[in-house]
């Protein structure tokens, strides 16, 4: 099948990289020609979305926000100037429920059909083709997108029409984000308290409060590794995302908004592009030291993560 990928960043690259290797064929565009740089005896590259978008049964987006896959389908040479009839656009960036929805009305339109495909795992889930992918749209063109979602993900499920993917990527997002913002906590308050973080996660690991993020970040809070996988950037983009929608239906999400705040203040301190983890960095930053957190054990810690 021929394949059109925009995005070639920390996600995309290893995925369009697994759509190479289930021997599909590949056609790309990217703003900056050092990205282009990997696919030079790879892949057809084009000048624009537009001229993409006119030889490809397929086009794959993954991008940072909605304003992104608007301006390279409807922005100038977008996709949907030089689009099939038929043709149908993946959308595998993270963006608003109602901003997919809107999209998929509007290439529509243009006579495209768009799932919203966003993605749980992270650069290790992208290389090693483990993504698990949750799909928003039409019911048979997510059947026939079927090999080629199965070529960058494990677990592939259609949750329902457009802009459902989104909002099962949101809630994944409210529960990985509050359980980094949890596994960071927890960490540096039993090393404030001078005990053992790496001790203590062995203990809990062994218990209900065992969990993904806790064997997987939480390690790597141990050992200081803040290489990005998903970065900071990332999740407080997400979080927002989360707490906008929330706000426009009168929903309260207080877990989220304080994991919110966290990533927020994790940004600000200038660790955007560390991994989401680097919470536990904004927490060091605003806690007390070891000796007056022992004396203080019990008693309310005062401070504005901000």
């Amino acid at each position: 099948m021929k394949i059109g990928f925009i995005g070639l960043g920390l996600m995309g690259r290893p995925m369009t990289l697994n759509l190479l290797a289930a021997g599909h064929e590949l056609h790309v565009w990217a703003r900056r020609t050092q990205s282009l740089q990997p696919f030079a005896d790879r892949a057809t590259q084009h000048a624009t979305p537009a001229v993409l978008a006119a030889q490809v049964d397929v086009l794959i987006t993954m991008v940072a926000d909605a304003p992104d896959v608007e301006s390279v389908i409807f922005g100038k040479d977008g996709a949907a100037s030089g689009a099939r009839a038929g043709l149908i656009h993946i959308d595998m960036s993270t963006i608003a429920p109602a901003a997919a929805m809107a999209l998929a009305t509007r290439e529509a339109e243009h006579g495209m059909v768009m799932l919203d495909a966003p993605v749980s795992g992270g650069e290790t889930g992208a290389i090693q083709g483990t993504l698990t992918i949750m799909v928003g749209g039409d019911e048979a063109a997510f059947a026939k997108m079927q090999p080629v979602l199965a070529s960058m993900g494990k677990q592939v499920t259609l949750i329902g029409k457009s802009g459902a993917g989104q909002v099962a990527k949101a809630c994944n997002q409210i529960l990985t984000g509050v359980g980094v913002v949890a596994v960071a906590e927890a960490l540096n308050f039993s090393t404030q308290l001078g005990v053992d973080a790496g001790a203590v996660r062995a203990a809990i690991s062994a218990g209900f409060a065992r969990s993904k993020i806790l064997d997987n970040h939480g390690q790597r809070m141990l050992d200081d590794n803040f290489k990005p996988g998903f970065k900071a950037w990332m999740h407080d983009k997400d979080m927002r995302i989360v707490l906008e929608h929330a706000g426009s239906l009168g929903l309260a999400l207080p877990a989220s908004r304080a994991a919110a705040e966290h990533f927020e203040a994790t940004v600000q301190q200038g660790w955007g592009e560390l991994d989401s983890i680097a919470v536990l960095q904004t927490l060091r930053k605003h806690s007390v030291g070891n000796a007056q957190a022992q004396h203080n054990v019990g008693k309310p810690i005062a401070g504005d993560l901000k």
